[in-house]
């Protein structure tokens, strides 16, 4: 009796805000940009950029200066992600692969939640091409149609402005700023629309709610107004650009380095206007976070909301004379990741801290179990990875652990640690780089003497063992229209 009024009166002490933070499970959402490098203004990436909500959300909880992705392509990037296995476990290592043929029977990070208690749902590309509908309870557009694009303007004729080079390049490489308005754009605009409608509404369980932003995901059409911060005769390369900086990089490398793709840019007189609507599609998906973010902000969840914003891989613009994707060294590898946990969460009652940043090496495959953790979930069995938590907690806790991003062949990697980075080739073709002193990664070290006892650490830090690589699907993806 004397506890039961004790516990009556405390409750009545408290504000109904922490009773409620107390009594709720947090809700979660989770964020997915595409093909999005580091720049944005908190990782000044490039001086040009213009990211005020990206900024905004990194100043709300925790920016992670130092977070690689698991792969160097979308597909086993977010299959990993969101079935917490990594390629060199699933076997799924390309683009070409289907996630359900290669993991039949894996339970997706939102039928996770949905199973235990959770409302999940999305809208947008959260995986590769496809919904997965058994895995949502609901979807926009309808998940019975498996295609997670909505109605996108797409201008006529193609290409606008880029000719195509031969078979050998992707169609969507093609950029120009459109006579729309945002709503008449659709796409994106109409994902943050219906992603906007459920944070605003009242739920009597917690959600997973994913929104899967598709820019700076090729082709780099969005409406002219992003573009007009950028005028053409001011655009500058990336700081990480260096004319021959495939010179030291050994023939595995600069194969890969060169894939047509920039020169073939370049010859076209092209190189600028593509860093303009690079620059151009990243400032129209940070206004549409903008609009998620504004949602949040005026719904009766904003106070019990776990925010988690990562994208899937960087791209490249002309840095190690590549353009697009696919690579080890950090412009690919290296991805925004920010986490912003409220006063409460069952795994942190004492939230994040505004303006945290860490720079322990983490990986996206971490964010299986750390989101279990922190809403008070039972740990999935097969998920890899490492909880986040004792670095939402202390960004300067000890973090023994490396980060590896896979290649699209299962001995190509490459290791992260805080200040070296190590990529192997197979057939044996090595890499190595001091990031503390060489963020770039412009002088390969990996053939000095000086350096031998650094490249055996890093080697040791490497998978053992590698599935073999699933079969290649033929079947072409549908792209949005």
């Amino acid at each position: 009796m004397k506890l039961t009024l004790l516990v009556s009166l405390f409750h009545i002490a408290m504000p109904l805000h922490a009773v409620e933070s107390i009594s709720k499970q947090p809700h979660v959402l989770f964020i997915a940009v595409d093909d999005l490098n580091d720049w944005i203004g908190c990782l000044g990436g490039h001086p040009q950029t213009k990211t005020p909500n990206f900024d905004r959300l990194a100043a709300r909880g925790m920016l992670f200066k130092n977070a690689y992705c698991q792969a160097a392509s979308c597909n086993p990037s977010r299959s990993c992600i969101l079935s917490g296995i990594e390629p060199h476990r699933s076997g799924l290592y390309t683009n070409r692969q289907k996630m359900r043929e290669v993991m039949p029977d894996v339970e997706l990070l939102p039928k996770y939640f949905s199973r235990h208690g959770y409302w999940s749902a999305g809208s947008g590309k959260m995986l590769h091409y496809i919904i997965d509908p058994p895995s949502w309870d609901a979807y926009f557009p309808d998940k019975t149609k498996d295609n997670p694009f909505p109605r996108t303007f797409d201008p006529k004729p193609r290409p606008v402005n880029l000719p195509r080079g031969g078979d050998w390049q992707y169609g969507e490489t093609d950029w120009a700023a459109l006579k729309v308005t945002d709503e008449e754009f659709g796409g994106d605009w109409l994902v943050t629309q219906w992603i906007g409608e459920q944070l605003r509404r009242s739920h009597e369980k917690p959600f997973f709610l994913a929104c899967g932003l598709y820019r700076p995901h090729e082709p780099w059409f969005v409406p002219e107004k992003y573009f007009e911060p950028f005028p053409l005769d001011k655009i500058q390369a990336g700081p990480g650009y260096k004319e021959e900086d495939l010179n030291d990089v050994p023939p595995a490398g600069q194969k890969l380095g060169r894939n047509r793709y920039f020169a073939h840019i370049k010859n076209e007189g092209q190189w600028k206007k593509g860093i303009q609507a690079y620059l151009a599609s990243i400032h129209f998906a940070d206004a549409m976070l903008g609009r998620v973010l504004d949602a949040l902000e005026q719904s009766p969840q904003r106070d019990n909301t776990i925010v988690v914003l990562w994208s899937d891989h960087g791209w490249h613009l002309g840095e190690k004379e590549h353009w697009q994707k696919f690579t080890g060294w950090r412009a690919c590898a290296r991805v925004p990741l920010m986490i912003c946990v409220p006063k409460g969460a069952q795994g942190l009652p004492e939230g994040t801290r505004a303006g945290a940043v860490c720079e322990r090496p983490v990986s996206l495959v971490d964010l299986f179990q750390t989101l279990t953790d922190l809403c008070g979930l039972p740990n999935k069995p097969t998920a890899m990875g490492h909880s986040l938590v004792p670095l939402l907690r202390d960004p300067f806790s000890p973090w023994p652990h490396a980060a590896i991003t896979q290649l699209d062949q299962p001995e190509s990697y490459a290791v992260s640690t805080e200040h070296w980075r190590y990529i192997h080739y197979q057939g044996g073709d090595e890499e190595l780089y001091d990031i503390a002193n060489d963020p770039y990664e412009w002088t390969n070290l990996a053939a000095k003497s000086d350096f031998r006892a650094k490249l055996v650490e890093m080697r040791s830090l490497a998978p053992k063992d590698f599935k073999p690589l699933a079969p290649l699907s033929e079947t072409k993806v549908a792209l949005p229209k």
